[in-house]
């Protein structure tokens, strides 16, 4: 069955040209268009949509203002259409904290074929997606965690995509402050990358920043894999965890990839809590099997609150994944791997 799209934009030219590169797809249909807050409403009641592409920036109420009410009486699939500036992209990850489903960027000069089938692509996933109403996620008191007596220092793994810029304000939040270091990698262009990486910054007691290239980790420090044409991997350098950045020599669907990070942290697997959250495709499910095999503690989020229960259902359905749990509920599963981590018999750190 084909998904009915409504675009919502105040130009007239980047309504007829999200129109042209969503018409392209069989199994797309646009059934209306907005330039203001006022008119969406009206069309979304007549035509009943499955998922709305949004502007930021609209006269009269902003794509933000309209998201939250939206959010809150009449929750459905919102794919955020932003400009590549500093402002518009820090309202981008603002909205996909509030309930937005994914983001992609307006054009700046062509478009090739790839580039508009992937913006279909990710309208169609986005249409397929669960939307819960807005509300305030329960949240955990986080722990303090006592660093475990001479043995190695344990590492958090994460991987997302579609959903995961909110699904990774519930878990970090969850995390101790002063907890082992944390790597994600989450599917985003880079210019919102580096506004989230600051946002979550201001939000979190944990020091939140970017992976560079042989950057050494410690307690308390959280980096997101940089958008760069680069896999983000791991290794471990006189007992220290280090980031590595090394060139995508592969045809992969993604750069940064899941993948790459767990199965790069394989060697280490003991040390290891690898956590595979919302997202569509299969990116991170081979890798965590890989680090569930090498012996590291495994987590995956649930199908009832997954945006998109695509990779971690192909890790769950690989056997992966050690637990399958709630959103709500990861951030402390996080916390009391680490601490089953310290009662561990300890070994010799490479």
């Amino acid at each position: 069955m084909m998904k009915r799209v409504v675009i919502v934009d105040d130009s007239r030219a980047m309504r007829a040209w999200l129109r042209a590169v969503l018409d392209r797809d069989p199994r797309l249909n646009v059934v209306g268009e907005a330039e203001n807050a006022n008119q969406a409403r009206q069309i979304i009641k007549e035509t009943k949509p499955d998922v709305i592409t949004l502007d930021i920036h609209m006269p009269g109420m902003s794509g933000l203002e309209f998201l939250s009410r939206l959010m809150r009486l009449h929750p459905l699939p919102v794919v955020m259409v932003s400009a590549a500036t500093k402002f518009g992209s820090e309202a981008t990850i603002t909205a996909l904290m509030n309930g937005a489903v994914d983001c992609i960027l307006k054009p700046t000069g062509g478009t090739d074929a790839k580039t508009s089938r992937d913006m279909a692509r990710r309208v169609f996933s986005a249409a397929c997606s669960s939307v819960r109403p807005s509300g305030k996620a329960h949240s955990f008191a986080a722990p303090t965690l006592q660093p475990p007596d001479g043995g190695p220092q344990p590492i958090i793994l994460i991987g997302a995509s579609t959903g995961g810029v909110r699904a990774l304000e519930v878990v970090l939040r969850d995390l101790s402050p002063d907890g082992p270091p944390v790597v994600i990698v989450q599917h985003m262009p880079a210019t919102f990358l580096i506004s989230f990486s600051k946002l979550l910054n201001r939000k979190l007691d944990q020091d939140v920043g970017l992976a560079t290239d042989g950057g050494c980790l410690g307690a308390g420090q959280i980096v997101l894999a940089p958008e760069q044409g680069f896999h983000t991997e791991i290794n471990r350098r006189n007992g220290r965890w280090v980031t590595y950045l090394r060139p995508n020599n592969e045809r992969v669907a993604h750069c940064p990839s899941v993948d790459a990070l767990f199965s790069s942290a394989t060697p280490f697997g003991h040390d290891v809590i690898g956590v595979i959250l919302t997202g569509l495709g299969r990116d991170g499910a081979e890798g965590l099997l890989q680090l569930h095999r090498s012996g590291a503690q495994t987590i995956g989020q649930n199908e009832e609150t997954s945006v998109v229960f695509g990779m971690p259902r192909a890790a769950w359905e690989f056997g992966a994944v050690d637990h399958q749990l709630p959103l709500e509920h990861i951030g402390q599963a996080i916390n009391a791997a680490v601490e089953k981590h310290g009662r561990r018999p300890h070994r010799l750190v490479r």
